[in-house]
């Protein structure tokens, strides 16, 4: 078969399933967990709460495509 046939033939092709992709959103969980601290110690509650709320969703979406990526990015070399 050519090699632009659209198979995957080379596992360097695929991104892993922590790929640029999956830092990018960990590290806006960080930032957003970060702000709520730093507005919590300045005793801006709502704000913290807000942000602790921000960063509690986007790590647990990381966790959940993270584990996808696990499953369904094997690497499949012919």
């Amino acid at each position: 078969m050519p090699s632009g046939s659209g198979i995957l033939r080379h596992a360097s092709c695929t991104i892993g399933p922590l790929g640029k992709e999956g830092h990018t959103m960990l590290h806006w969980a960080a930032v957003f967990f970060i702000i709520a601290i730093i507005a919590a110690i300045f005793g801006f509650g709502g704000i913290a709460a807000s942000a602790a709320g921000v960063a509690k969703i986007l790590f647990v979406v990381f966790l959940v495509l993270a584990g996808l990526s696990l499953l369904f990015g094997r690497r499949f070399v012919a």
